[in-house]
C-alpha cells in the first residue's frame, strides 16, 4: 500500500508563492515519476508538472517560468515551486506517484486559492 501525504497549500494574493510538497511512503515498487495535477473550479483535471527519476520535467504551458517541480529519489519526495500565482492557479493539486509497476497512485488534494 502506497500513502501520498501532501502539504503547503493555502491561500495568496496573485503574484505571490507558495510551495506544495509530497511525501510518498509505502511498499513502493520502483518509481517512474511524480508529479502534480490540478482541478480548477468547472475546470477539467489537468497536469501541471511532472519529473522522472532521472530528473527530467514536464511541465504544462500554463506553468512554464513560473513553477518549478523538484524530486528528492532517495527520500520519495517531490516539490512543486509556485511562483507569480495567478487567480487561475486557484484548483485542488493532487500529487502523482506512476510506479515502475504502472501503477498510478494519488494524494487527497491540497486547496491552493490566489485571489485578485
Amino acid at each position: 500500500q502506497v500513502q501520498l501525504v501532501e502539504s503547503g497549500g493555502g491561500l495568496v494574493q496573485a503574484g505571490g508563492s507558495l510551495r506544495l510538497s509530497c511525501a510518498a511512503f509505502g511498499s513502493i515498487f520502483s518509481i517512474n515519476a511524480m508529479g502534480w495535477y490540478r482541478q480548477g473550479p468547472g475546470k477539467q483535471f489537468e497536469l501541471v508538472a511532472a519529473i522522472t527519476s532521472d530528473g527530467s520535467t514536464n511541465y504544462a504551458d500554463f506553468v512554464k517560468g513560473r513553477f518549478t517541480i523538484s524530486r528528492d529519489n532517495a527520500k520519495n519526495t517531490v516539490d512543486l515551486q509556485m511562483n507569480s500565482l495567478k487567480p487561475e492557479d486557484t484548483a485542488v493539486y493532487h500529487c502523482n506517484l506512476h510506479s515502475g509497476d504502472l501503477v498510478n497512485y494519488w494524494g487527497q488534494g491540497t486547496q491552493v486559492t490566489v485571489s485578485s
